[in-house]
């Protein structure tokens, strides 16, 4: 079992609003990244899109590319088309030498329309479930044999959002297609993290670490804010500054023998909560309890 300790650059950068931190280069988000100390990083909106012109900017700050989202449209185009349309960014994770490809299906998503609630995420029926479930299995099937690991990241906004429909999630597909764990899109989805290792260890392909500020995010549910709203408002947080106890978490992870990246992703505006900050505490927090638990990297 071996672990390593990751960063998304939302928390510097947001691609559903390059609005926040648009002012900061890439150069410095990197340099940040390697001073607190991690390994590697996600891909994001200040990132080029070429190996030819990434991959000598990641060696020389000393880091790696872990992986990077991907936004399907499988409700509305076959695999086939899927894989067609992936086939860049594919490529790009594989020059870089990447380890994960992390999907998220977006066709309907309404996660960046500022005028659509929190409570008011996309379903679907039993008919679009199962053929949902197939295309995804056929599109996991082809990341996986292309020598990445598929996860699939639920996320609010999003038709896999809450625990049942996570639960449908596994019933429509096979093992092989992989979930990012995300343990700040878990508490506001209604999903238990820990039932989710427990029950499903061979599904967790991928973690993502985000907190959450209860208080906040209920009173901007109920009060019929968006997403976004929720993001600039301070919803989430790094690990060791909000309510989520990561000791168990890190701890189940280590009974089950996760192998590969823990992510701080915790996307706030990083003129009012300093990316290097929060993501420091992200990071020493999930340390010092990782070292307790026997979760070695």
């Amino acid at each position: 079992m071996t672990i390593r300790w990751g960063v998304s650059p939302i928390a510097w950068a947001n691609d559903d609003m390059p609005e926040l931190g648009g002012d900061i280069t890439l150069d410095t988000l990197l340099n940040e990244v390697r001073q607190i100390g991690f390994e590697g990083v996600e891909l994001g909106c200040k990132f080029p899109r070429d190996a030819a012109t990434l991959q000598p900017i990641m060696v020389s700050h000393g880091l790696e590319i872990i992986g990077g989202w991907y936004s399907t449209n499988l409700l509305v185009r076959d695999a086939d088309a899927e894989i067609e349309a992936m086939a860049d960014h594919l490529a790009l994770l594989e020059a870089m030498g990447s380890q994960v490809f992390i999907a998220a299906e977006t066709s309907n998503a309404i996660h960046c329309d500022r005028s659509r609630p929190l409570d008011a995420h996309p379903r679907i029926d039993d008919q679009a479930w199962e053929q949902f479930g197939a295309r995804l299995n056929a599109v996991a099937a082809y990341v996986n044999e292309r020598g990445l690991r598929f996860a699939y990241h639920h996320h609010l906004g999003t038709v896999v959002e809450t625990g049942d429909e996570l639960q449908r999630f596994f019933e429509v597909t096979g093992d092989h297609v992989g979930l990012t764990l995300d343990t700040g899109h878990s508490l506001c989805g209604g999903i238990d993290p820990l039932k989710v290792i427990s029950e499903r260890p061979e599904r967790v392909s991928h973690v993502h670490c985000k907190d959450v500020r209860r208080n906040r995010y209920n009173r901007l549910r109920a009060g019929g804010a968006s997403f976004l709203d929720g993001v600039v408002s301070g919803m989430f947080t790094a690990p060791g500054d909000g309510v989520y106890d990561y000791e168990p978490f890190l701890g189940a992870l280590a009974s089950v023998g996760y192998d590969g990246w823990i992510v701080v992703e915790a996307e706030q505006d990083p003129a009012l909560a300093n990316p290097y900050t929060y993501q420091q505490l992200g990071l020493r927090t999930l340390q010092n309890i990782a070292a307790e638990v026997g979760l070695a990297a």
